[in-house]
């Protein structure tokens, strides 16, 4: 019977010698960053959709606005009774 050497006499010099980790090498320097275009649009995006999400969705002012021209006799003209006359008349198929 012959018993082939399978590796080194030691089995643990073999796994030191394999676990050596390479030091990184130091930059002179500072940091830096560089965000891409894309990047950039992504945060505007997020940005804008935050202050979306924040804003109320029934502006107070602009209905108070309304509510005191419809108030005044004067801002109901002619032309936008027909203009909603006609628009109802064009839904139910009657024009």
């Amino acid at each position: 019977m012959n018993v082939e050497r399978l590796g080194p006499l030691e089995p643990i010099a073999k796994q030191n010698n394999s676990n050596k980790v390479n030091k990184p090498v130091k930059k002179n320097g500072a940091d830096s960053i560089n965000i891409s275009s894309d990047a950039k649009t992504m945060g505007e995006v997020y940005q804008v959709s935050e202050v979306v999400k924040t804003s109320p969705d029934v502006r107070m002012d602009r209905i108070e606005e309304v509510k005191e021209k419809l108030k005044d006799p004067a801002y109901i003209d002619d032309k936008i009774v027909e203009s909603v006359a006609d628009s109802i008349m064009d839904m139910f198929g009657l024009s």
